[in-house]
């Protein structure tokens, strides 16, 4: 479970959020694109837009329910 305390400094502030047991498996950024993105230098995803509507909401929750280590968190 993803824990907002260990939440990468990169995440825009908001509801969603990846945390630093993510092991850059690309599945949330294939599955949310709009919102998901890599840091390079540190080899992980970050949330970089929080999700402005329906549709995004429902990505970003799919990505969440499918992140293997589950270190996508959504504090609200």
């Amino acid at each position: 479970m993803a824990e907002s305390d260990n939440k990468h400094p990169e995440n825009v502030p908001g509801t969603y959020y990846v945390d630093d047991q993510c092991i850059d498996c690309d599945l949330c950024r294939e599955t949310a694109p709009a919102n998901f993105t890599r840091h390079n230098d540190g080899g992980y995803s970050y949330l970089y837009k929080q999700p402005e509507n329906a549709d995004e909401i429902a990505a970003c929750e799919e990505a969440r329910a499918g992140c293997p280590v589950e270190a996508i968190g959504q504090d609200g």
